[in-house]
């Protein structure tokens, strides 16, 4: 019994490591591509935003994708079992990344011709030619972080995604930084930023391969231990297609707007240089939604560890209550981040891309916030519960919409149509995904929750409108005094939206005490 509590507790520790890591990932993954925008414009941020989401495709699957479902895979198959089937299923589980791997590679590779010439870009061929290279790491990595975890050993996993994470960015801005000063080609500067991604995820694979020669870990060549190998195929085959698609939700839909918003505006009359310029302001709202999706899924995400746990012991009960508070964690800062966006958009935009170009568009765009937040709680909620399937299904539908919407609303609406068409497939994701937990029996039941929310979020806006109109008489419109704007709005808004939650009871005490921080804060 005590054995089992320790495996729990260690379980649940881990977890937590590895939500501290991929939040600070995430953090950097977005944050460096302001400065990134700065260093080489709106056609340099085109460019690379173009061919990024084949590159983040193998970061996340090596990061959130194959890894848990290794883990998976070895705890359905291989825990408690002799070393040799252990051995067995790391093997087969190797050769079906690698295969995946290199499947991957050499198709982007073959089809980067192709891809270009339907994205209405030649240029990107090499970019996309040198993305294809990182899927040929993923089964490495994957392989290493899934059989960590597997042993509820988190800390090489936050380890290499740090490191990973923090030298990509790094060679990311330097590169970057040096080939503009030398009057490189942008197409060639957004090469050297690709290059330094890889470079990136080399980094993080020799940290693994260093912590596990260092462990005295050994790798045994095994196809013979008495498991079945169709079974370890066919769960692999299941978990790629349903945690995998799930994992790779915000990637996917900005995939879709590399593959046709461009292309979309130049065969509607738009000159080249005007699309791009267009595009690449249109891309500065991918690093305002990934940072409003953390800020607005930290709190809640951190709950999953133990609704997960709770279901191992069949506690239905504190399944519920923590489900419940997870949620509405999930509406109030997913609400209140996309409310404030949305208002202080203007001075947020100049204060991190020296312009106010496109605000109207990253309003739109920051809409997306709070149905993002949904979906990704959702889904570690889900995936914790043992429900796969239907979150990867309804990603796919997402992105079918995604993709049909920009056919229509670019057409009639330009970057604001791709924005609509963004902000309604990520709202059908979230609907497709409540109406599912509903019809698994965990209702939300917070509808005075949501009136107390939608109340604070009201109050919150009607303080920041009359602050801004103020502001508007001084009739300021440098980029210093956009900063001072944007950071004392962002301090006004989330006080008078705290207080507005507090002093309308959204919370109760004892939710508040099962909070993360916060309940080191009431203490």
């Amino acid at each position: 019994m005590n054995s089992q509590k320790n495996h729990i507790n260690k379980a649940m520790q881990g977890a937590m490591i590895l939500t501290l890591a991929g939040l600070l990932t995430k953090i950097f993954s977005a944050a460096y591509r302001v400065p990134y925008q700065n260093i080489v414009g709106d056609i340099g941020f085109y460019i690379y935003q173009q061919v990024y989401p084949f590159y983040g495709m193998s970061v996340i699957l090596a990061t959130s994708g194959f890894p848990v479902m290794i883990s998976k895979v070895m705890s359905d198959y291989g825990y408690g079992h002799s070393i040799k089937v252990r051995s067995k299923i790391m093997t087969i589980t190797l050769l079906y990344l690698i295969a995946f791997g290199m499947t991957l590679s050499i198709f982007l590779y073959i089809l980067s011709a192709p891809l270009s010439i339907f994205m209405g870009d030649i240029h990107l061929e090499p970019l996309i030619q040198l993305a294809s290279v990182s899927f040929l790491i993923v089964p490495f990595v994957s392989l290493l972080r899934g059989h960590f975890q597997a042993d509820q050993n988190m800390n090489p996993t936050a380890t290499s995604q740090v490191v990973e994470q923090g030298i990509r960015v790094s060679f990311i801005l330097l590169s970057s930084y040096f080939l503009i000063r030398e009057g490189f080609d942008l197409y060639i500067v957004g090469q050297g930023a690709i290059l330094s991604s890889i470079i990136g995820s080399l980094a993080g694979l020799l940290i693994l391969i260093y912590i596990w020669v260092k462990k005295g870990y050994r790798f045994s060549w095994n196809l013979t231990a008495p498991v079945s190998t169709w079974k370890i195929v066919k769960t692999l085959l299941t978990y790629s297609l349903t945690i995998g698609i799930s994992s790779l939700l915000l990637i996917l839909i900005q995939l879709i707007d590399a593959l046709n918003l461009y292309s979309l505006l130049v065969n509607g009359g738009m000159e080249e240089e005007a699309a791009k310029t267009l595009k690449g302001v249109y891309d500065r709202g991918q690093p305002l939604i990934q940072l409003g999706t953390v800020v607005a899924t930290s709190f809640a995400l951190s709950l999953v560890p133990a609704i997960a746990n709770a279901k191992v012991n069949n506690d239905e009960g504190f399944i519920r209550e923590k489900l419940r508070l997870s949620l509405k964690l999930c509406f109030v800062i997913g609400a209140g981040a996309s409310g404030g966006l949305i208002v202080l958009m203007k001075s947020i935009n100049t204060m991190l891309f020296r312009n106010s170009s496109g605000t109207e568009v990253l309003m739109i765009l920051s809409g997306s916030v709070l149905f993002t937040s949904i979906c990704l709680t959702l889904f570690a909620i889900l995936q914790g519960l043992g429900h796969t399937f239907v979150p990867a299904v309804a990603v796919l539908v997402g992105a079918g919409i995604k993709f049909i919407g920009n056919e229509l609303f670019i057409k009639y609406f330009g970057i604001t149509g791709a924005a609509i068409s963004t902000l309604i497939a990520y709202m059908f994701i979230s609907i497709i995904m409540m109406f599912y937990l509903i019809s698994k029996g965990y209702s939300f039941r917070g509808n005075k929750s949501l009136y107390k929310i939608g109340l604070s979020l009201i109050i919150m806006l009607g303080v920041l409108f009359l602050a801004l109109e103020m502001n508007s008489y001084f009739n300021i419109h440098s980029r210093t005094y956009s900063t001072i704007t944007a950071l004392i709005g962002v301090v006004i808004g989330a006080l008078v939206y705290g207080i507005a939650i507090i002093k309308c009871k959204v919370f109760t005490k004892e939710e508040m005490q099962s909070i993360p921080v916060i309940n080191k804060i009431i203490k």
